[in-house]
């Protein structure tokens, strides 16, 4: 993943029905310390070293399924939501101001991928990455992956990469040179899973990870497996939100 800015992935989030859960996941997973702002409605900051790496908040309606969400940065979010909406995503939070941090919209890609867009402020976003206990890569899982292709090139002006590999033709999208997110056709995923974006997170070793992870009441939905960066695992938390953990090779 390139430096942090416009473009790229830059936050990430988690959405949970028992925030204190979560949180009490999180940090024996990763490790990671766990802050909750005045005035925020619950909403998380969770540190590594001091260092901001991701957020949590309850979910907003019971029919809200806990999940993460990826932010991809931008430096007018007004103007990227109607860029995206010009290419047929959905907008469903038009751009609003969060508490002088930044400004945030939701929208659903056209094939029905939900992220976020976040145009900074005083939060800039994730202050670590790429190390164990922070998020390394975003990656998309859709069933239409031309038409994925062509939004996110049209809104973001990523390259597409197309790569194959073991599961099938693989995406890497980029931005000028430096690799920001992946892509994948989902077929291999029941009907009932939706499409949507991964988080990754770095971690020193993936087995004892996935061992640590089930240990705290999580289920393992596929891994550990060997990929080229690394082994990784996917891993739903004890409320429900999927995420991955690789340990990166050194050539990674």
């Amino acid at each position: 993943m390139s430096d942090l800015g416009p473009g790229v992935p830059i936050w990430v989030d988690v959405s949970s029905s028992d925030i204190e859960k979560t949180r009490s996941f999180y940090q024996d997973l990763f490790g990671w310390t766990a802050e909750v702002p005045e005035g925020g409605g619950g909403y998380t900051l969770f540190l590594v070293d001091g260092k901001m790496v991701a957020g949590g908040g309850p979910t907003q309606s019971p029919e809200q399924h806990p999940a993460w969400s990826t932010y991809i940065g931008t430096d007018d979010a007004k103007e990227t939501a109607r860029k995206a909406a010009e290419a047929d995503a959905q907008v469903i939070m038009e751009p609003f101001d969060v508490m002088g941090q930044g400004q945030m919209a939701v929208l659903s890609d056209p094939t029905g991928a939900f992220f976020c867009l976040w145009q900074p402020q005083a939060h800039r976003g994730a202050q670590l990455v790429n190390k164990p206990g922070s998020f390394c890569w975003n990656e998309l899982y859709t069933r239409d992956v031309p038409r994925a292709q062509e939004f996110y090139s049209t809104v973001f002006g990523w390259t597409i990469d197309e790569q194959q590999m073991d599961m099938g033709p693989y995406t890497v999208f980029k931005l000028g040179d430096h690799p920001v997110a992946g892509g994948m056709n989902m077929g291999f995923l029941p009907d009932s899973v939706p499409p949507h974006w991964l988080t990754y997170f770095a971690v020193d070793n993936t087995d004892a990870t996935v061992s640590k992870a089930r240990e705290l009441g999580a289920q393992i939905l596929a891994g550990p497996q060997p990929t080229p960066l690394g082994p990784m695992a996917v891993i739903q938390d004890p409320v429900g939100a999927a995420f991955a953990v690789i340990q990166l090779s050194e050539n990674a």
